[in-house]
């Protein structure tokens, strides 16, 4: 609370843990040393939750590897750069109050990590294969960590190389070592997703991930089988014979992906409970005019084309979350926003399965539709995401137009929704004990006492948490950390904050579940 005195030279506390009835009470071991008081909050009143600040929402960023689109920005850099570059992405991602990142660390069938199971990527030296000196995979989740993002590790399971032979290939390099694994399809290398030993080797890579680096999410994104090519034959014509049991090829394709799907879900959960496991398919499952369950759209059909059936994952529970990728614009004559936003929340209804949304960045300013260069499209998107039920946030590709921001578009979502920060939704089915709450919560004055400089927070690292929430309650003193993000000034990795001004802060645990501590209080005079 706000008194008009200079801070003390050791800042007054009072710090006392959060009941499930709110009601605080003394902890005199943690009290200031130099102003030791034990104080009661009464309850607070019941809070009206404001939709401006939701408190769970998903707001994260692609960061893709591939072809250098996003990180490192070329091939070669050193690891100093390489760091700098992604700190700088994640710097704008958390000033926009963004909370989680979506990092692509196999694109091809390579590892941007240290892997016994894959080759080294191009894209970190130059040359496939090539120890580039350094682990970045524990740097690039520490980062995200101390900024309080979620970290989702981005595989893509089926794309084998972005050349059509295996020559060029790294010796260890899976699709070398074999050949009767691919298909060459459109001057590309895919596996072939009808193969067992196919599925046997993704899933392995992805437990190994799992296993040894503290991720907090597992995504696909909407590449499965390869997009239509012109005039090219995917030839899994051997393997159908062989594992297609009489059914109709395209039957067979997208049981093969479900497969796949189902297999990859039971490893992660199996390996760790408590991380996601995700895809961000594409934005159109079907249109009516392929079945009349399907969306009011005449684009191409992730069922038909691509054997993507998103709705068979939704209904089987084999993924926690779908993040269909609506590149779209409100209004487009083939597929407009709006339509297919409602259409897939219709999905998820019912389920446990959560529902993002996938935007278009690097489409804002572009000139082939006009709805792009409106710089208020994006805006406009997020604010219907927030009107339509079981829409729990959105996802933006990519980190490069992260930076660039065209049109100020993503200035005006963060101006007009993201002026607080929000916890990232809780894991479906995560309603298990909750972590622990800080202890030894404590306040520092800053050096001088001046009030101007602030004070630091700090508190004892709590078991089982991945991020900590600090809220400031407002003069009043009315608590309404528990309805939304009104009060949320923060979330951060590392136990320490540096509080700003006077006031009643209070300090929450968060787990790899998203789930929430009771809160300690901790005053500031």
């Amino acid at each position: 609370m706000r008194t008009g005195r200079p801070l003390l030279a050791a800042a007054v506390l009072a710090v006392a843990t959060t009941s499930a009835a709110y009601a605080f009470g003394p902890d005199a071991k943690n009290a200031a040393a130099s102003e030791k008081k034990t104080t009661t909050a009464a309850a607070p009143s019941a809070c009206d939750a404001d939709a401006r600040y939701p408190k769970r929402e998903l707001r994260g960023v692609w960061i893709a590897t591939t072809q250098n689109i996003d990180w490192p920005s070329k091939k070669g850099l050193r690891p100093e750069r390489q760091r700098a570059e992604y700190i700088k992405i994640l710097d704008n991602a958390a000033k926009l109050n963004f909370n989680a990142v979506f990092v692509q660390v196999r694109p091809a069938s390579d590892a941007l990590y240290k892997s016994s199971l894959e080759p080294w990527s191009q894209y970190l030296t130059g040359t496939q294969g090539k120890d580039p000196g350094w682990d970045p995979l524990p740097f690039l989740i520490s980062e995200a960590r101390k900024r309080g993002m979620e970290f989702h590790a981005w595989f893509n399971p089926y794309r084998a190389s972005y050349g059509s032979g295996v020559a060029d290939l790294s010796p260890d390099h899976p699709a070398r070592k074999h050949p009767n694994w691919t298909v060459a399809y459109g001057g590309r290398l895919y596996y072939n997703p009808g193969l067992p030993a196919v599925r046997e080797h993704v899933v392995k890579v992805i437990t190994d991930v799992v296993n040894r680096y503290d991720v907090d999410g597992v995504h696909f994104d909407d590449y499965f089988y390869p997009y239509p090519e012109a005039g090219a034959t995917f030839d899994d014509d051997a393997a159908f014979r062989k594992y297609g049991k009489g059914k109709k090829l395209a039957d067979w394709r997208r049981g093969n992906v479900n497969t796949l799907v189902a297999e990859v879900d039971r490893a992660v959960h199996q390996a760790k409970s408590y991380v996601k496991f995700g895809i961000s398919p594409f934005g159109i499952w079907r249109n009516k005019s392929n079945d009349p369950t399907g969306s009011a759209t005449s684009g191409m059909s992730a069922y038909d084309a691509i054997y993507a059936d998103a709705r068979a994952w939704i209904k089987s529970g084999t993924v926690d979350y779908v993040l269909p990728q609506l590149y779209w614009p409100r209004g487009h004559r083939q597929a407009d926003y709006k339509t297919l936003v409602r259409w897939w929340s219709d999905e998820v209804k019912g389920s446990d399965v959560q529902l993002y949304i996938g935007h278009g960045l690097y489409r804002v300013g572009s000139r082939d539709d006009r709805a792009w260069t409106r710089p208020g499209e994006l805006a406009a998107q997020v604010g219907l995401n927030r009107d339509t039920k079981r829409v729990d946030g959105s996802v933006y590709f990519s980190a490069k137009q992260l930076l660039t921001d065209p049109l100020k578009a993503l200035d005006r979502v963060a101006r007009a929704h993201y002026s607080r920060p929000a916890l990232p939704p809780a894991t479906p089915g995560s309603d298990g004990q909750a972590p622990a709450e800080p202890q030894n919560a404590k306040a520092q004055a800053a050096p001088g006492g001046s009030k101007a400089q602030g004070a630091t927070l700090s508190w004892a690292p709590a078991q089982g948490a991945r991020a900590y929430a600090v809220y400031r309650l407002p003069d009043s003193g009315k608590d309404c950390h528990t309805t939304d993000a009104r009060d949320l000034v923060a979330v951060v990795g590392d136990p320490t904050y540096a509080a700003k001004s006077p006031g009643t802060y209070l300090i929450t645990s968060l787990d790899h579940s998203s789930r929430e501590s009771n809160a300690v209080q901790v005053k500031v005079s």
